[in-house]
């Protein structure tokens, strides 16, 4: 169980770290993830990493511009919203087990390290905490 705790906070750490800073804007050429092809006003998950050299272009396994619960596999993702969104993700563990967390993600996009399932979205009330 300690192992499962380490190797999450390690994951999210690292998830964390490479976040985009919210006043990253979406059109910059520099983002380290940028948008691809996730359409203005909407929230988009990858089901595969997409290095961004040209940028996701592949289909993606979601896009939204509301609200949402269901599960979708996920590597990248991009928020292209002009909010920020709570997002909720489960990593499965080889013996099956899973463990759910949930971040707020400004504007912006960034990857997993490791398979997830995004399992909802929600509109987050104010700046995400730092």
């Amino acid at each position: 169980m300690l192992l499962k705790s380490v190797t999450l906070a390690a994951t999210l750490a690292g998830l964390l770290a490479t976040a985009a800073p919210a006043s990253a804007s979406p059109e910059s050429s520099d983002e380290a993830w940028p948008p691809g092809n996730c359409q203005p006003g909407t929230f988009c998950v990858w089901p595969n990493w997409a290095f961004p050299a040209p940028a996701p272009v592949e289909t993606p396994s979601l896009v939204t511009s509301a609200e949402w619960s269901g599960s979708v596999p996920a590597l990248t993702y991009y928020n292209y919203t002009s909010r920020n969104v709570d997002m909720e993700f489960v990593y499965t563990w080889p013996d099956g087990s899973t463990t759910t967390r949930t971040t707020c993600v400004p504007r912006g996009g960034n990857i997993f390290y490791v398979p997830m399932a995004v399992t909802k979205l929600n509109w987050h009330q104010g700046a995400c905490p730092a």
